[in-house]
């Protein structure tokens, strides 16, 4: 089964052993592409002793730390098919993750976004209300993670407009522009990131007194908790307060977990508060003494996999963020595949995510 096979797969229909299965193949795949094409990767595995030509289940391979992207030039393409690269959100003064993407890779990571996304909110384009500015899109060619994230999603809406201004000031005469432009739509899709649309958005308009009229909106947010949960700020009163300030229904809004080294292949979070992998991807949490797999319920370090890096060797990653596996194939959402929970960052790790590098900043 190739790629393209694999992303025809209805993105939370395979059973655990049909899974496992597959990206097995897949990643094994991946791994000899990575050696045979990235110097330092090849290092890597050859530091660990591994058979490139009888290697162990995706589980037992060796996992890059994501921390290596800010060190090294990792890519396994040539420069001249280079015709992206991401960098990774960072404050000042920290080194930034640089990910070199080649069309075929570039085109794997819209593939797969639209599907997992799609099973959400539909494969209707519909009215889309960007809560961010538009100046963060400005440069195509070296994307910020933020950039990627607005223009990534940006494929799902149509007739889009942006509820900040470049000054990151609550833009309400262009909202309630679009609201009546668009009074007539079944649907409005909303994305952003998570301390944005806090500060920016819902404060902005408990203090202006508009309430624009949502609750046929669908919220799609990521970009990490951290400024929010240190001011008590939980998923269920964000979900909560916003439901209050415009009417969105609680359900109707999605996390999702994500990361510039693994662009497409994203986590979203279902109707109950689950975040799930999909059939494109897997974690596994490990236990940060021996990197041992941890049980069910028992929090440790993730580790993401992806089938779709191509151009550079992301395909088995270490994060630096905590989190737990709640189940497997049991979700009350129905969705096949593991579900978890992110628990933060581990002690003394540079702050990533859009959301929680910007609140730094701010």
């Amino acid at each position: 089964m190739d790629i393209n096979d694999i992303l025809n797969i209805p993105p939370y229909s395979l059973d655990k052993s049909q899974k496992s299965e597959m990206l097995d193949r897949r990643i094994k795949f991946l791994t000899r592409h990575h050696y045979n094409n990235c110097l330092h990767y090849r290092r890597i595995l050859d530091a660990e002793h591994i058979d490139i030509s009888n290697l162990p289940h995706y589980s037992e391979m060796p996992m890059l730390p994501v921390r290596l992207f800010k060190e090294y030039e990792l890519r396994s393409c040539a420069k001249d098919e280079i015709v992206k690269t991401m960098t990774s959100s960072g404050t000042t003064g920290q080194q930034v993750s640089r990910i070199y993407l080649d069309r075929d890779t570039s085109s794997l990571q819209t593939r797969c976004l639209t599907k997992i996304v799609s099973s959400f909110i539909g494969q209707q384009r519909v009215p889309m209300l960007i809560i961010d500015s538009s100046s963060v899109v400005k440069n195509r060619r070296m994307f910020s993670a933020r950039g990627a994230g607005i223009l990534g999603f940006s494929m799902f809406g149509n007739k889009r407009a942006y509820a900040l201004t470049d000054e990151m000031e609550l833009d309400i005469e262009t909202i309630k522009s679009f609201l009546e432009q668009n009074k007539s739509a079944g649907t409005i899709f909303l994305f952003g990131f998570t301390f944005m649309i806090w500060q920016h958005f819902y404060k902005k308009l408990i203090e202006s007194g508009y309430h624009p009229d949502l609750k046929n909106a669908i919220l799609i947010h990521g970009g990490g908790w951290k400024k929010l949960l240190s001011e008590k700020i939980t998923t269920e009163k964000f979900k909560q307060a916003l439901h209050e300030a415009c009417g969105i229904r609680p359900e109707n809004i999605h996390d999702y977990y994500g990361m510039v080294e693994q662009t497409g292949s994203i986590y979203m979070e279902c109707e109950y508060g689950h975040l799930h992998t999909s059939a494109f991807s897997d974690i596994i949490i490990r236990r940060p003494g021996d990197f041992s797999v941890a049980a069910p319920g028992e929090k440790g370090l993730i580790e993401v996999i992806s089938v779709l890096p191509q151009s550079y060797p992301g395909h088995i990653l270490l994060t630096e963020d905590e989190g737990i596996l709640l189940g497997e194939e049991d979700c009350p959402c129905l969705r096949k595949g593991k579900y978890f929970k992110i628990e933060g960052r581990i002690k003394n790790a540079e702050i990533r995510g859009c959301s929680d590098t910007y609140a730094t900043k701010f």
